[in-house]
């Protein structure tokens, strides 16, 4: 008896052993079950037939909305040009496409033009189209070319650079093709997108990455920040430029790469569809953003200042450094010193996001601000008023 279980023991495992080796090796001699897992795995729904892993379909539906740009600038708008601090940071390198500081340029005949180069999306079929605002600052002239071959000139409606974002118009009686925005909430770390510029004017271009995070701030490239940050790579001339995702549909414009060289280093940052289209909105209806504003300096409470003035709440983060005079916080009694607590009954997190908060306040309303003042609440109504221009905030 004893023999016999060893021989059928035996038997099981080779039958095993063969079974595992020909799955691994001729799948299909065990039935179409293995095969058809298998297709499922490789062709998630809506990503294309066929046995490889395939974003044309999204590709496709996005492409004829991304346009390329073309900013003509005159010599002398090139020399008064202030150069941008961020070009000269090898760490955070902004991309203003094609657009060198005037003592790098090379010789030009009298009276010619220099050109710039940046993307584009068409958001509406009538013509408008959103880009960075630093694709397009300072241009005598904007042509801007779809990816049928056809051009044409587009007037500026507005920009709004504490954010980045211009929109453009193209007068034409015929229908565009025009993008769809991705619901606010759709994003996701990990999510794939697809980026579709024109990087260093070679012509449109996609690149694929998922998302490496969201809500990127503190980098120094526009006042409001709130940044995708994705692996995608995106280069010089991906500015303005479309971030999609696996469905076609906007989520962010392409705006800055975190580089050492000047390239994609697979850190790159995008304008959330979220304030894009919050700005586009405001830009259409009024020709410029409304923003809240309340006249003081602002800085992080560090651990050593909250030592220093006795701050017991871990959660209070933003001191007020300074309060410009005859200010909405001037009037309402805001000093420097106080740190803000809560607006509206809401906590304030950091200065940045104070910043957000009373920019979303509409200028005529009040709000309720508590701050901390020697070691007491104190609360006030201050009335909002109109954030100034950010040419009107540097004289």
């Amino acid at each position: 008896m004893k023999q016999i279980w060893l021989i059928f023991a035996q038997a099981v495992t080779i039958v095993v052993a063969a079974v595992f080796a020909v799955s691994a090796l001729k799948p299909q001699w065990l039935g179409g079950t293995v095969v058809r897992v298998a297709q499922e795995v490789v062709h998630p729904a809506g990503t294309g037939g066929g046995n490889t892993l395939s974003y044309a379909t999204a590709a496709q539906r996005a492409l004829p909305a991304v346009v390329s740009i073309v900013v003509t600038l005159s010599p002398e708008a090139v020399r008064e040009r202030t150069p941008n601090p961020l070009l000269e940071d090898p760490f955070l390198r902004r991309f203003f496409e094609g657009l060198p500081d005037a003592d790098t340029l090379p010789p030009e005949e009298e009276g010619e033009a220099d050109s710039g180069f940046g993307s584009g999306v068409i958001v509406s079929e009538d013509g408008y189209v959103l880009t960075n605002n630093h694709v397009i600052e300072n241009g005598d002239g904007i042509e801007v070319g779809l990816n049928d071959g056809r051009s044409f000139p587009a007037r500026l409606v507005g920009a709004d650079p504490e954010s980045d974002v211009a929109v453009l118009k193209i007068d034409t009686r015929e229908a565009l093709p025009a993008m769809t925005f991705a619901g606010n909430e759709s994003l996701r770390i990990g999510d794939v997108v697809l980026a579709i510029g024109n990087p260093f004017g070679v012509g449109q271009t996609v690149t694929m990455g998922i998302v490496s995070a969201l809500g990127r701030s503190e980098l120094g490239l526009s006042t409001f920040e709130n940044y995708i940050q994705t692996d995608a790579a995106i280069n010089p001339g991906n500015s303005g430029g479309a971030l999609v995702d696996g469905d076609g549909n906007l989520v962010g414009i392409n705006t800055a790469i975190f580089s050492r060289s000047g390239g994609s280093l697979g850190i790159g940052f995008a304008i959330p569809v979220s304030l894009v289209r919050h700005v586009m909105d405001e830009i259409i209806a009024h020709g410029s953003v409304t923003r809240g504003w309340v006249g003081v300096e602002i800085q992080e409470l560090t651990p050593e200042l909250a030592e220093s003035f006795r701050v017991q709440d871990r959660e209070a983060k933003t001191l007020i450094a300074g309060v410009l005079a005859e200010g909405p916080a001037y009037k309402a009694g805001v000093e420097p010193g106080d740190i803000l607590l809560s607006i509206d009954g809401q906590p304030i997190g950091s200065p940045k996001d104070m910043q957000t908060r009373v920019a979303a306040i509409r200028p005529g309303d009040s709000a309720k601000f508590t701050f901390l003042r020697d070691g007491r609440e104190v609360a006030m109504n201050i009335e909002i008023a109109r954030r100034p221009l950010p040419k009107d905030m540097r004289r």
